[in-house]
C-alpha cells in the first residue's frame, strides 16, 4: 500500500511538471514574462581588440571594457553613479554614449526624446576620462546629433535647425548657421521625407582632417504643411503642423554646403542646376579634400555619383546609373557604396546582373571587376579588411528566409561562409574587422550572442537566454513550420505556418493569416520575432492555424521579384495573397470559410485589399494604420514605386482600397492612432467615408495621440486586446 502511495505521488509531480501554460497577452505586453537578453552599449573601440559593453557587477552599474580574444572583463570605463555633475548628487542616466576618436573622452546623451523615428532631442554631456570630471555640452538648450570631430577636441551638434560648434578646450560654443527655422529652413540635419525614407536624420559629417564640415541644407518654404490635432487632455486640442511632400507635391530645396573651420566661411558643393531632384547620401572618401555626393533624379529611376573638391565646391560626374523602374539605393542601409582607404578604390553594391551584387571600381569610375556573384542578394557590406584585401558580407545565399555572413577577396576569390546552421545572422564587426559579435536565432529560437573570431570561430557564447529558453519550455507552443507553394501563374512564393500545439489533421481550423507584403521587406524570416510570435503562438493556442506569405515585391529574390510590382503597388501583392488563401483552402485541415488576414501599414493596405479584392476568399480583415490611397503617402517611396501620380493615374486609383468597397463582404476592423506622422490618420478617414457612403459596416479603433507604432502605457495591451477579441468572434 504505502510503494502504491508512493508511485502515485511519483506520478502525479510527473504530470503537474508536463502541464504547460496558455499564452496571455499580459504575459507579452505587461509582466515582461518572455524578455529577451541581448549585450547592450556594445562599442568596439579603436585598437580593434576590445569592446565595450554595460555591465552591471554585483548592483554596480556602468560601462565595462573587455578583451575580444578571452572575453577577460579588463577595466570599468565608468561607473553610472559617478555620473555626477558638480554641486549634484543624482547621478546623470545613460541613454548613449559615443567614444571620442581618441578614446579620451565620452559623449554621453541624457533625457532623449524622440521626435521622428529616427531623430532625437538629447541633453549631452562631455566625460574626461583622464580626471573622470564630466561637464554639460551646452548650456543653450537640448541639441541633436552631437557628433566629436576627428581630434576629439570640438562637438557639432545641430539645435533651432542651426548647425553649432563647441571647442571643449575653451568651452566656446559657435553657431555657423543663421538661417534655420522650423518648417522652413533646416540646417545639418534632415527633413521628414529624407528620414524616413532615405534612412538617416543627422546631415553633418566632418571631414577626416576635421578642417571641414559639409552639411545638408533644406529649405522647406515652399512644402505643403501637414497638420494633426493633439489631445493630452486639454480643453482644447493643439495643432501641430509639419512639412510632408506627398505624392507628386513639391519637395525640399536641398543644397550642400561646406564650412571651413579656419576662414569660418562656407561655400556651396557643385550639386547641377536641377531643383526637383534627391541628394540620397554623401560621404567623404579617405582624401580630407575629396566628397562623394549622390543625386537622383525626381523619378529615381538615374542615379549620378560625384566626386566634390571640398575647396572649389567643383564637382564631376563619375558613375551613372539607370533602369526602367527604379535605381535601388538600399535605403535600409547606409552603405551602399564603400570607399578605401587607398584612397584609389570603392565598392558598389548594385543589382545590375538581376541580383544585389558587391563591384569594385576605380576612382575614376571604372569597373575593375564584380566580387560576388550568384543568384541569390548581398544584404549588407558589413566591411572590409584592407590589411587582407577581403570584404565581409551578409547574404541570402542559403535562404531568402535566412541571413549568413560571408568573406571573400577583393578579385572575387576565397569566398568562405562564416555562420554555420540554420536562421538569422547579424554579426557587428570589430574596428579591422578581426572580430566580431554575432547574434543568431531560428524562428523558433530566441538570440544567442557569441564571440568570433573573423574567420568565423566561436570564442565564447555571451548570452544565449538559456532562461527565456528554459521558460518557453513551460507554455503550449508548436513549432513555426516553413512552406513553399506555387501559384496558378507558376510563382512560387515562401510561407510559415504555426498550427495548434493539439493539432488533430483530421480536424478542420480556421485559418489566421498575417502579412506585411511591401517592397523587399519580408515577413517569412527565419529569425526570433519575440512579442509577434507569441501573439501568434497565443492565437494559434485558441484553436488557430496562423500563416504568413511573402508575395511578390518582397526581398532577397533578386530584381525582377523585387520590382515586378512597379507602377501598380497592391494589384500583385494581393493577388498572391488570395492565391495563399486558395492553397490554405485547399488543405484537408483548413476550414476554408473561416480565413483572415491582419496587417500593418503596408499590410494593413494589403489586408484592406484583400478583404475587399478577396472577398470571395477572406471572411475578416484587420487593417492597422493602413495607407489607403498612395497619393496620400510621402512623395520619396510612393513614387519610387508608383511615379508621379500625374503619369500613372491608373495605377494610383486601380489598388486604392477605397475603389473596391463595394466588393466588401467580410468583418473588417480599421485601427489608427491620431498622431502618425507616417501614414496619416486622413488614410482611415478617406476609408470610412467610402464605407459609410456605400452603406458598409465596418468596426473602429482610435488611439488619441499615438503615432505609427501606436504604444507607450498600456496601449500595445489593449490594442491586441481589441485584435484578439475580433478574431475570436468573427473568425
Amino acid at each position: 500500500m504505502k510503494k502504491l502511495f508512493i508511485c502515485l505521488l511519483i506520478t502525479s509531480a510527473a504530470i503537474a511538471q508536463t502541464e504547460k501554460r496558455d499564452i496571455t497577452l499580459e504575459d507579452i505586453w505587461v509582466k515582461g514574462t518572455f524578455r529577451a537578453k541581448g549585450v547592450s552599449g556594445l562599442n568596439s573601440m579603436k585598437d580593434g581588440q576590445h569592446y565595450t559593453a554595460y555591465d552591471k557587477t554585483q548592483g554596480k552599474e556602468g560601462l565595462a571594457k573587455y578583451e575580444y580574444k578571452t572575453g577577460t572583463k579588463t577595466d570599468m570605463v565608468f561607473l553610472n553613479s559617478e555620473l555626477l555633475m558638480t554641486g549634484t548628487t543624482k547621478p546623470i542616466t545613460v541613454d548613449d554614449y559615443r567614444f571620442s576618436p581618441d578614446e579620451h573622452k565620452i559623449l554621453i546623451s541624457s533625457e532623449t526624446e524622440q521626435i521622428y523615428r529616427h531623430s532625437t532631442l538629447e541633453e549631452n554631456y562631455i566625460l574626461d576620462l583622464n580626471d573622470k570630471k564630466i561637464k554639460r555640452l551646452s548650456t543653450g538648450g537640448k541639441q541633436r546629433y552631437a557628433t566629436f570631430s576627428p581630434d576629439g577636441n570640438k562637438v557639432a551638434f545641430m539645435r533651432d535647425n542651426n548647425l553649432f560648434i563647441t571647442d571643449l578646450s575653451s568651452g566656446k560654443e559657435q553657431q555657423i548657421t543663421p538661417d534655420g527655422a522650423f518648417n522652413k529652413i533646416i540646417n545639418g540635419g534632415t527633413d521628414w521625407v529624407y528620414e524616413e525614407e532615405f534612412s538617416f536624420d543627422r546631415a553633418f559629417f566632418w571631414s577626416p582632417d576635421g578642417k571641414k564640415i559639409v552639411f545638408y541644407r533644406f529649405d522647406e518654404s515652399d512644402v505643403r504643411e501637414f497638420s494633426m490635432n493633439e489631445y493630452h487632455d486639454s480643453l482644447y486640442p493643439t495643432e501641430y503642423r509639419f512639412k510632408y511632400p506627398k505624392a507628386g507635391e513639391k519637395n525640399s530645396d536641398v543644397s550642400i554646403l561646406m564650412y571651413d573651420l579656419a576662414s569660418g566661411s562656407t561655400k556651396k558643393m557643385d550639386i547641377g542646376t536641377e531643383k526637383d531632384q534627391y541628394i540620397p547620401r554623401i560621404a567623404w572618401t579617405a582624401d580630407a579634400n575629396t566628397l562623394c555626393i549622390t543625386r537622383l533624379n525626381r523619378l529615381q529611376n538615374k542615379m549620378e555619383m560625384m566626386l566634390g573638391d571640398a575647396s572649389t565646391g567643383t564637382t564631376k560626374i563619375i558613375l551613372t546609373r539607370t533602369s526602367d523602374k527604379y535605381v535601388d539605393i538600399h535605403d535600409n542601409d547606409p552603405a551602399f557604396f564603400f570607399f578605401l582607404e587607398d584612397k584609389k578604390h570603392f565598392l558598389l553594391w548594385m543589382d545590375d546582373d538581376g541580383y544585389s551584387q558587391v563591384y569594385l571600381y576605380d576612382l575614376s569610375g571604372k569597373q575593375l571587376n564584380q566580387i560576388t556573384k550568384g543568384d541569390w542578394d548581398v544584404m549588407k557590406i558589413e566591411g572590409v579588411d584592407e590589411k587582407t584585401n577581403t570584404l565581409f558580407y551578409t547574404s541570402t545565399e542559403s535562404s531568402p528566409m535566412e541571413r549568413d555572413v560571408y568573406s571573400i577577396h577583393l578579385d572575387g576569390k576565397g569566398k568562405k561562409k562564416l555562420t554555420t546552421g540554420n536562421g538569422t545572422n547579424i554579426p557587428e564587426f570589430s574596428e579591422g574587422m578581426k572580430y566580431y559579435i554575432n547574434i543568431h536565432s531560428d524562428a523558433n529560437t530566441p538570440a544567442t550572442y557569441t564571440l568570433n573570431s573573423a574567420d568565423g570561430a566561436q570564442i565564447r557564447v555571451l548570452e544565449e537566454n538559456a532562461d527565456l529558453k528554459n521558460k518557453l519550455q513551460g507554455f503550449n507552443l508548436s513549432k513555426k513550420e516553413f512552406f513553399k507553394f506555387k501559384t496558378s501563374e507558376g510563382i512560387e512564393l515562401n510561407g510559415w505556418m504555426i498550427k495548434p500545439a493539439n493539432f488533430d489533421p483530421s480536424k478542420k481550423y480556421p485559418v489566421f493569416m498575417t502579412v506585411y507584403g511591401g517592397p523587399g521587406i519580408n515577413t517569412v524570416n527565419n529569425t526570433w520575432s519575440g512579442p509577434d510570435f507569441l501573439w501568434h503562438q497565443m492565437i494559434a493556442e485558441k484553436g488557430y492555424i496562423v500563416v504568413s506569405v511573402d508575395n511578390r515585391g518582397t526581398g532577397g529574390r533578386g530584381r525582377d521579384f523585387l520590382k515586378c510590382t512597379y507602377g501598380q503597388l497592391g494589384n500583385l501583392e494581393c493577388k498572391d495573397q488570395i492565391e495563399a488563401a486558395k492553397y490554405l483552402g485547399g488543405l484537408n485541415y483548413v476550414d476554408k470559410g473561416r480565413i483572415g488576414i491582419q496587417g500593418w501599414s503596408y499590410g494593413g493596405f494589403m489586408s484592406s485589399l484583400c478583404i475587399t479584392r478577396g472577398a470571395d476568399y477572406f471572411k475578416a480583415a484587420i487593417a492597422v494604420a493602413p495607407v489607403i490611397n498612395w497619393r496620400y503617402y510621402d512623395s520619396v517611396y510612393t513614387e519610387r514605386f508608383m511615379g508621379l501620380p500625374k503619369d500613372n493615374a491608373k495605377g494610383y486609383d486601380d489598388n486604392s482600397p477605397i475603389n473596391h468597397v463595394k466588393e466588401l463582404r467580410g468583418k473588417y476592423l480599421l485601427i489608427h492612432g491620431t498622431a502618425d506622422d507616417n501614414v496619416h490618420f486622413q488614410n482611415s478617414i478617406e476609408m470610412i467615408t467610402a464605407l459609410v457612403r456605400l452603406n458598409k459596416p465596418f468596426e473602429m479603433a482610435i488611439y488619441p495621440d499615438k503615432n505609427h507604432s501606436i504604444a507607450g502605457g498600456y496601449t500595445r495591451i489593449h490594442l491586441f486586446n481589441r485584435m484578439t477579441d475580433f478574431i475570436l468572434t468573427n473568425l
